[in-house]
């Protein structure tokens, strides 16, 4: 992904309010690896419930409004709907979008299982293990990594298609 500025995120929302886009919480942007990012995600630290995505779907930017279901009781293993990551199951946690235009106002939504740090990248990015893997050569486990970057990529964007889609 390549770096984004304040402005090229706030104006990304689909499914966002100005008022929401406006006053959302961004994260340090400085700071981020962007060669190593499939998507942007990150919570808003004013709101703990709600969570942002920024990503490409068809060469656009699009940008998404999440909100995250209250945890209650224990928490249970979940495989994340994006990385599908099999080893990262502890923190993952149910998030709904509203959808863009005519069909948010109507109060329809998408939800996803989705790693609630929003780590996908780092974890498609991880050595495959030797379950996964096996007696594999360093070869076919870097096409592995690659097979799997290329499917959160995918996932990811068809979520954020799902969402953009107003009819």
């Amino acid at each position: 992904m390549h770096a984004l500025s304040d402005q090229q995120i706030r104006t990304s929302f689909v499914n966002a309010s100005r008022r929401e886009a406006a006053h959302a919480t961004l994260p340090d942007l400085g700071s981020l690896d962007w060669d190593r990012l499939d998507y942007l995600g990150w919570r808003d630290r004013r709101a703990p419930l709600s969570s942002y995505v920024v990503g490409e779907v068809d060469g656009e930017l699009v940008g998404v409004l999440l909100r995250a279901a209250e945890r209650t009781g224990k928490r249970r293993k979940a495989v994340c709907g994006w990385c599908e990551d099999v080893v990262a199951t502890e923190d993952v946690g149910l998030y709904v979008a509203r959808r863009a235009g005519a069909p948010g106002r109507r109060g329809d939504t998408i939800g996803t299982l989705l790693c609630s740090d929003f780590l996908c990248s780092q974890n498609v990015r991880r050595t495959p293990t030797r379950t996964e893997a096996g007696n594999a050569s360093e070869e076919e486990r870097a096409l592995m990594t690659e097979l799997r970057i290329e499917g959160l990529r995918e996932r990811s964007a068809r979520f954020l298609r799902e969402v953009a889609r107003t009819r």
